[in-house]
């Protein structure tokens, strides 16, 4: 995995979710890009219907709620959900 996108607007749980994905990814010393992706057509056009969103590498895994940090974790070292 390279890159990591969260999708969401002036939103405490979208940022709370951009948050434990950095401080995961720096815990873990992994070399992989987090993106915060405010932009409603990107958020469109990567499906989003529901905030937060979490993507890893384009791939939208998850939508509307916040996962568990263990949950979390498990994905990004798993590379996938």
């Amino acid at each position: 995995m390279k890159k990591i996108e969260i999708y969401g607007v002036s939103c405490s749980t979208c940022d709370k979710l951009y948050n434990m994905v950095k401080k995961i990814v720096s815990e873990l010393n992994l070399d992989i890009t987090v993106e915060k992706i405010e932009d409603l057509n990107k958020m469109m056009l990567a499906g989003v219907m529901r905030t937060p969103g979490l993507a890893f590498d384009g791939k939208l895994i998850l939508q509307g709620k916040l996962p568990t940090e263990a949950t979390l974790r498990h994905w990004i070292e798993n590379g996938q959900r």
